[in-house]
């Protein structure tokens, strides 16, 4: 956790709690030390959070008051944001969606005042396929990204549409997240050649090691390949 994940986990916990949160408490659960709490603090009141106690008594956020410096957002942004997060709660797996709630909720604990309502009483809802999250792909789907975050090799245990299982070793490169299922694009190590694999269709995926080439660069390969230009699809 880098130091401003780190305050901003801060002041969720102070703006969750009624009661005054005592030092040790909070130092423990942010895995730091004591002292190293009372810094953040103080540099949380220098960028303007009210943040009420003191060493021993506790600390408490003061409701009402200002939180952090706001965010430069313009309504619109924010019901995109809300909407995009919103999409990746539907539709991805479990972990994501997991995640794409947490970043929503520190989204709105640091909007200011004249912004929250927005942020509230938005009316914009992502409709589609909700994702099965008792199907067999949420198990993969944290592995493949790692995977892809990483530049790691990944052994599938994968069947075709014709119900073949085989053993590959890929290349990750990209997911994409369609209606029915996501796909990812690889280098497959077997055919020599690109690949696309449903994540569907994976029943087991297992990292075994670094790949030889930079992923982007296999990724811009795999664009003059496949003509895909994959600039469209950025916002």
């Amino acid at each position: 956790m880098t130091r401003a994940e780190r305050l901003l986990e801060l002041m969720q916990r102070l703006r969750r709690s009624r009661q005054p949160l005592q030092a040790h408490t909070l130092a423990e659960q942010l895995d730091i030390s004591v002292r190293t709490l009372y810094r953040d603090i103080e540099t949380l009141r220098h960028q303007g959070a009210d943040i009420e106690g003191e060493a021993g008594v506790g600390y408490v956020l003061k409701k009402g008051g200002p939180t952090l410096p706001p965010l430069m957002f313009r309504e619109s942004e924010i019901e995109a944001l809300v909407l995009g997060l919103r999409w990746v709660g539907r539709h991805a797996d479990p972990a994501l969606a997991d995640d794409a709630r947490s970043a929503l909720s520190k989204i709105g604990a640091i909007l200011p005042p004249r912004l929250a309502p927005i942020f509230d009483e938005h009316a914009l809802y992502p409709a589609g396929r909700r994702q099965n999250t008792e199907s067999d792909e949420n198990s993969v789907l944290p592995t493949v990204r790692a995977a892809l975050r990483e530049n790691q090799r990944l052994r599938l245990d994968y069947t075709d549409g014709e119900g073949h299982t085989s053993q590959r070793i890929v290349w990750p490169l990209a997911l994409g997240y369609f209606d029915e299922t996501p796909v990812l694009a690889a280098w497959c190590e077997l055919r020599q050649d690109f690949r696309h694999f449903r994540t569907d269709r994976m029943q087991r995926a297992q990292p075994v090691g670094p790949c030889p080439l930079p992923r982007l660069r296999m990724l811009a390969e795999w664009q003059r390949h496949t003509g895909v230009d994959l600039s469209r699809y950025d916002p």
